[in-house]
C-alpha cells in the first residue's frame, strides 16, 4: 500500500476537500503539513456538510488518526473554535484521534493585527492575504523567534520567548505608528488556553514513523495550490509556505522516501481568489457562468473567485515542480452545456511563444494565452461514475487534457458528492 500526498495544481480551491475525504475513508492516518486556517476544505458526508480549516479531513471519519504537522502554523483560538463547532456536528475529537506536532509554530493575536496593518497600506499595495496572520507567523518561525506548542509547557520559559518575540514586533509596531503589545497580556492569554492545547501535543515524526513501519496507509493533505507556493508560485501573490508535495516530508517529519504517490487535484477550468496575475481569466458572461455553476466562493473568506479557461501550461509546470504522479480532475460537470471550450496551450510574451509561466511578476502579468478550441457537450456529466456515463465530447476533453499536461488522469469528480467519482487508478494501490 502506498502513502499518498494530495496537493493542488492550480491556485487552490480545486476541490481537494472532496477528494481528500474520498481518500481518507481508505487511509489510516491523515496529515496536514502546511498552511494555517487561511485554507478551507468543504466535505459533504451523508448529506452533512463539514467546513474545515485546521482539522485534517480524516477527523470526520471514525477510526482514523488525524495529525497536524510541524509545517502548519496554528492559531490555537481558531483551532479550539473549529473543534467546538465540528464536535457540535457529532464528530468525536480527543487526544486519541488527533495529534499536534510539538514543534508547531503558533499564530498569536499580534500576527493578524500585523497582517491587517500591511494590507491596509496608504499606498494601496496589497498581496491579497486573508488577514489571519499566516504570513507574519511564518516570518517569526524562520527568524527563530516563534512561540511553539512545546513552549506552552513552562510558564517562565514562555515569558522569555514572548519577550524575545516582542523585542522585534514592538519596534516594528512603533515604526508603523501602533502601540506596543504587552508581554504580560500575551502570556496570560497563552497560559489560559495551554491546558486545552497541550493534551494534543505529540512527537508527530515518531508517530508517523511507527505508522509507516506498521504499513499503515498515510494520507498527506495539502492546502492551497502549487501556484501559491512561496518559491514556485506567482510571487509575490502567493501564500507563505511551500505548497508542493516536497513539503509533505519537511512539514511532517517523514522522509521523502515515504511519499509514494502524489495526486494533483486539478479543476476542469481555472479559478483564482485575491490579487495576482491570471492569464486565462474571463471577465465576460462565460466567466460569470463558470462562477455561478461552480459556486466559486471561498470556504474561509467567502470571497468570489475569478474564473477562466483551463491552463495546461500552468498545470504542466505544477506537475513537474510538484512531482505529481496523477491528477484528479474535478468539477467537470460545471462545463456541461457550453457550446465551445477553450484550453490554454501556450503563452505569447513580447511577440514570442513560450511554454512556461515566467518567474517574474511583470512578465506573468504580460503573458497572453494561446487557445485551442474544442466542441462542448450538451449532455450531463453530473453524478457520472463510469466513462460510459460521459458524453463522448467530455471523454475527448479529459483525454486531451492528459496529453497536454503530460500526466494521467487517475480520477474524475463529477459532483460534490463523495461517491460521484470515475476511478481509473487507486492512489493507495499505485
Amino acid at each position: 500500500m502506498a502513502n499518498v500526498v494530495v496537493v493542488g495544481s492550480q491556485w487552490g480551491d480545486e476541490g481537494k476537500g472532496k477528494i481528500v475525504d474520498w481518500l481518507s475513508n481508505r487511509a489510516d492516518v491523515v496529515v496536514r503539513f502546511q498552511g494555517g486556517h487561511n485554507a478551507g476544505h468543504t466535505l459533504v458526508v451523508d448529506g452533512e456538510t463539514y467546513k474545515l480549516s485546521l482539522l485534517p479531513s480524516g477527523i470526520v471519519r471514525g477510526g482514523k488518526l488525524s495529525v497536524i504537522g510541524n509545517g502548519v502554523v496554528l492559531d490555537p483560538w481558531a483551532f479550539l473554535a473549529e473543534m467546538k463547532r465540528i464536535k457540535a456536528q457529532g464528530v468525536k475529537i480527543s487526544s486519541t484521534n488527533l495529534k499536534i506536532a510539538e514543534n508547531t509554530a503558533l499564530i498569536l493575536p499580534i500576527h493578524p493585527e500585523l497582517d491587517g496593518i500591511r494590507e491596509n497600506r496608504a499606498d494601496g499595495i496589497k498581496i491579497g492575504t486573508t488577514k489571519r496572520g499566516i504570513g507574519p507567523a511564518y516570518e517569526d518561525k524562520v527568524a527563530r523567534r516563534a512561540i511553539r506548542v512545546c513552549d506552552l509547557e513552562d510558564p517562565d520559559h514562555l515569558m522569555e520567548r514572548i519577550k524575545n518575540l516582542l523585542h522585534h514586533h514592538n519596534a516594528l509596531r512603533k515604526g508603523l505608528g501602533h502601540d506596543a503589545y504587552d508581554a504580560e497580556d500575551m502570556h496570560a492569554k497563552l497560559m489560559e488556553i495551554a491546558p486545552d492545547i497541550l493534551p494534543f501535543m505529540a512527537p508527530v515524526w515518531q508517530i508517523l514513523d511507527d505508522a509507516n513501519r506498521a504499513e499503515k496507509r498515510i494520507l498527506f493533505e495539502g492546502a492551497q495550490g502549487t501556484m501559491l507556493d512561496i518559491d514556485h508560485g506567482t510571487y509575490p501573490f502567493v501564500t507563505s509556505s511551500n505548497t508542493i508535495a516536497g513539503q509533505a516530508a519537511a512539514g511532517s517529519g517523514m522522509g521523502p522516501g515515504s511519499l509514494n504517490y502524489v495526486l494533483g487535484i486539478t479543476k476542469a477550468y481555472t479559478t483564482r481568489v485575491g490579487e495576482g496575475p491570471f492569464p486565462t481569466e474571463l471577465t465576460d458572461d462565460i466567466g460569470q457562468r463558470l462562477g455561478e455553476r461552480g459556486h466559486e466562493f471561498g470556504t474561509v473568506t467567502g470571497r468570489q473567485r475569478r474564473c477562466g479557461w483551463f491552463d495546461a501550461v500552468m498545470v504542466r509546470q505544477a506537475i513537474v515542480t510538484g512531482g505529481i504522479t496523477g491528477i484528479a480532475l474535478t468539477k467537470l460537470d460545471v462545463l456541461d452545456g457550453l457550446p465551445e471550450i477553450k484550453i490554454c496551450t501556450g503563452y505569447k510574451l513580447d511577440g514570442k511563444i513560450i511554454k512556461r509561466l515566467p518567474a517574474g511578476s511583470l512578465n506573468q502579468a504580460k503573458v497572453e494565452p494561446i487557445y485551442e478550441s474544442m466542441p462542448g457537450w450538451t449532455g450531463s456529466t453530473r453524478g457520472a461514475r463510469s466513462w460510459a456515463d460521459l458524453p463522448a465530447e467530455a471523454v475527448k476533453y479529459v483525454r486531451h487534457v492528459e496529453e497536454l499536461i503530460g500526466c494521467p488522469v487517475s480520477m474524475v469528480s463529477t459532483s460534490p458528492e463523495r461517491e460521484d467519482v470515475i476511478l481509473m487508478r487507486d492512489p493507495f494501490k499505485a
